[in-house]
């Protein structure tokens, strides 16, 4: 019979409350010891593969797990079990067990775990099963799992309660035991190819080794600001000035930036440094960590990812960026043609050139915009423009382009490697202009390491480097969309303000004072259109209330969103605006906003954009001496309908 007196609540918690706390007034520990079992589920498969249908064995196992189903039929049950590694079936018999144990068994939720002792059996449906002979309860599960977990469309929630992600969809699960197998497997490979593995610091006096926003804290025994690293270069290419030859670092690095399917703030790489070795070194380096991660995971090197068939075999082709952007561009790109050239190139390509960029930044930002997604089976893309490679030797032939590559997969940068700069004067000469840039508000520039340029200074070798993204890698051969499914534990935004608690009921309308008048003599108008938009003019603008069906940010660009909208016409609506500063994507699916719907598209990053959403724009103070200008999306009330026209 059961120990657990009648409730009469119908919340199924509340029951399982009641059950655990039967067991404690009756003395029994609902939260058990540990249980020495002697098989997984997945051996006792492999065991026992040879029993006929309905054949019984005297062979007594252990094992342990979480109870996945229960049915109940009279004075039998069946019970779902499953441990680490598979799922098996419990059958149990009032007449093998008592009454009183029965009854217990009856008790038992879907969700707890149970260790149970019992021999192998087939039943005469040929279900490999435990007869179970006792059991001991060694958790009690309060929470119900989800019955719709599994195929669950909102992620947002998956990834939130990763813990039962795993439970409810076994798929997931091994998606990270492959991510397991690729770090082992890039971690042997390093050390058969006879590179020790270290440690470096999290926390960084000075920003360095990568151009990134970084996380700030305080470190309060020295009483100053430390940043969280974001990459591990400059102090493992310390340990090549110190005599180690060859060092690697698997680890977390922490960029303060946006969220999209390919970037996560926190985050895993594999750096690596060479003594006496140089950029072809480190293509066939890389080409064989990669190589040896694909065995590992996938058994093969012929993957798929997101309908694409990738051939990871043979010797990996070796292109210059200058090459593949005049390739796609369909004229020639290059230093020399004048910048003006190539802000012409970059602009009809859909991109959009800052003041501030020189040739190599131009150049760059072509090759992004016209060759990157074409790139789809596995190419080294070399001789990278030295303004955007602080850290590259320059190429003996032509100093305005550096010993570089990027590997490039599916249209996405896989790897980064450089021949690495080992002249103290010219790297103290580079790390002055990060200064430069960062004083005149570049917020990702370098800043000044004198204490590296005094390693420098002792001699460091010729060497190459590496640094590859495991997450990355890992979405590619477990063809997973997005960063988030690889990640174990993605940071989310939080599902309500902290500290908020739900109201229990309903809370009667505060009654608001009375609003000021405003004063419209105060009212300035936008000076760039002071002077030449008239009512007429004005009118002529159509807006439009238009709901957020998706929104993504951008690849590529750390401005832009990409909205798909309903704006009434039955036919989706793109819009891509600069917002990202100031939201993330999941935040503004479901909410209305205003939108100009009668302007031309115009590309943006290669997208075409068909309208502009509206924003508020206001100036915020900083401190005593600056302010910064903030953007507020327009957004109405839910109740307007998609396409519902403003005046």
């Amino acid at each position: 019979m059961s120990n657990t007196p009648e409730v009469i609540e119908d919340d199924p918690i509340e029951v399982r409350k009641a059950k655990r706390q039967a067991m404690l007034d009756a003395g029994q520990n609902p939260y058990g010891h540990a249980f020495d079992y002697s098989h997984h589920l997945a051996e006792l498969e492999q065991l026992y593969a040879h029993l006929e249908d309905g054949d019984s064995t005297e062979d007594l196992v252990k094992v342990a797990g979480r109870i996945m189903s229960k049915r109940v039929q009279g004075k039998i049950a069946f019970l779902g079990l499953r441990d680490a590694t598979g799922d098996m079936q419990l059958f149990c018999r009032i007449n093998e067990l008592g009454e009183e144990a029965f009854g217990r068994l009856k008790d038992l939720d879907v969700g707890d775990w149970i260790g149970v002792e019992g021999a192998m059996m087939r039943t005469r449906r040929g279900q490999l099963s435990v007869a179970v002979s006792s059991f001991e309860l060694l958790s009690k599960s309060i929470r119900p799992l989800p019955e719709k977990f599994h195929g669950l469309a909102d992620k947002e929630t998956r990834y939130r309660q990763r813990y039962v992600d795993l439970v409810m969809n076994p798929e997931v699960k091994q998606v990270f035991e492959k991510r397991f197998k690729i770090v082992a497997a890039i971690r042997r490979y390093m050390e058969d190819q006879g590179f020790y593995e270290v440690e470096t610091p999290f926390l960084h006096p000075i920003l360095g080794g990568a151009n990134a926003k970084p996380f700030v804290t305080h470190f309060n025994a020295l009483d100053r600001d430390y940043f969280l690293r974001i990459a591990t270069e400059l102090p493992l290419k310390r340990l090549l000035v110190g005599g180690f030859e060859k060092v690697f670092e698997i680890g977390r690095q922490f960029r303060n930036e946006g969220m999209d399917p390919y970037h996560n703030p926190e985050f895993t790489t594999m750096e690596a440094y060479q003594a006496f070795s140089d950029l072809n070194g480190m293509m066939d380096l890389t080409e064989g960590f990669i190589k040896a991660a694909a065995e590992a995971a996938c058994g093969t090197l012929k993957v798929s990812y997101q309908g694409v068939d990738i051939d990871l075999s043979g010797q990996w082709p070796r292109e210059t960026m200058c090459g593949l952007a005049t390739r796609y561009a369909g004229e020639e790109v290059s230093f020399d043609r004048s910048r003006e050239d190539l802000v012409t190139i970059l602009e009809k390509n859909g991109g959009h050139a800052e003041d501030a960029w020189g040739k190599g930044k131009l150049i760059s930002e072509i090759f992004e915009a016209v060759a990157e997604e074409k790139l789809i089976q596995p190419v080294f893309v070399t001789e990278h423009p030295l303004e955007i490679s602080p850290l590259a030797k320059k190429l003996p032939n032509n100093p305005e382009l550096t010993e570089r590559f990027e590997l490039f997969i599916c249209g996405h940068e896989y790897a980064n490697a450089f021949n690495e700069l080992n002249d103290p004067v010219d790297q103290a000469e580079r790390f002055r202009a990060q200064v430069e840039a960062k004083d005149m508000g570049d917020d990702e520039a370098m800043g000044y390491d004198a204490d590296y340029i005094r390693a420098l200074e002792y001699g460091m070798p010729p060497a190459g480097g590496v640094g590859i993204g495991i997450d990355r890698l890992t979405m590619l051969l477990t063809d997973s969309p997005t960063i988030r499914d690889v990640l174990l534990f993605p940071h989310m935004r939080d599902e309500a303000p902290a500290g908020a608690k739900p109201a229990a009921r309903p809370v009667a309308p505060v009654e608001q004072p009375a609003e000021e008048p405003i004063d419209f003599s105060k009212v300035v108008v936008e000076p760039l259109f002071a002077d030449e938009v008239d009512f007429d003019t004005f009118s002529k603008s159509d807006f439009r209330a238009v709901k957020v069906k998706d929104c993504v940010a951008v690849p590529k660009s750390k401005k832009l969103l990409q909205f798909t909208l309903d704006d009434g016409t039955g036919e989706d609506r793109t819009i891509l605006s600069g917002i990202h500063a100031y939201y993330e994507p999941e935040e503004l699916v479901g909410r209305t906003l205003v939108a100009i719907t009668n302007l031309p598209p115009r590309k943006m990053m290669g997208i075409a954009s068909c309208g502009m959403l509206l924003s508020a724009v206001h100036e915020e103070k900083v401190d005593d001496d600056t302010t910064e200008e903030r953007l507020n999306l327009l957004m109405v009330s839910d109740r307007i309908p998609a396409g519902a026209k403003l005046y």
